[in-house]
């Protein structure tokens, strides 16, 4: 699934990580749920804003930055065909992100980010700005991709907005 836009949360939504966070944080302290975010491009980022919120050791199990292909594998157990076939910015590689990162940590919802935050290392099909995630658990996931304006620190802190969103959206799906 492809969502090129320039607004990439819901009109109205708060884009404010912290106000994510705290929301996101309730959110799982009322479902009996931990979660975990294995990040690429964000470098962390999401891990940062959950673990800002006092009392997040409550529902955040761990965080995984995958920065390299290497990492991916080891760590997440992204296979490398996904990888040769598809690329590390792509919905097969996030799948199975988020899919390793459940598993290995035992959380019941994590997101993953992989994308081009710039400035360089675009190319046609894949430009600055591309953006994959991955909301969900071990066994069933949903995908997105978005086309996401600005440089290198728009395009993560924006990442970093979209993730924490999805990750409500999931909770309250599952309410």
């Amino acid at each position: 699934m492809s969502l090129p836009t320039d607004h990439p949360l819901p009109p109205g939504s708060d884009q404010d990580p912290q106000v994510l966070a705290r929301r996101l944080g309730e959110a799982c302290l009322t479902a009996g749920c931990f979660v975990t975010t294995a990040e690429s491009c964000t470098g962390g980022g999401v891990a940062e804003a959950i673990t800002a919120i006092a009392g997040s050791s409550g529902y955040f199990a761990s965080g995984y930055v995958t920065y390299a292909n290497a990492a991916k594998q080891r760590m997440l157990g992204v296979s490398e065909q996904t990888l040769s076939a598809h690329g590390a910015v792509s919905a097969a590689t996030v799948r199975e992100m988020v899919a390793g990162a459940c598993r290995d940590s035992g959380a019941e919802l994590g997101v993953a980010i992989s994308g081009v935050a710039g400035p360089g290392g675009g190319s046609a099909e894949k430009p600055v700005g591309t953006v994959w995630f991955a909301w969900g658990d071990a066994e069933a996931q949903r995908v997105a991709c978005f086309r996401l304006p600005g440089g290198r620190a728009a395009v993560r802190a924006q990442a970093v907005a979209i993730a924490l969103a999805g990750l409500l959206e999931s909770l309250v799906a599952e309410a």
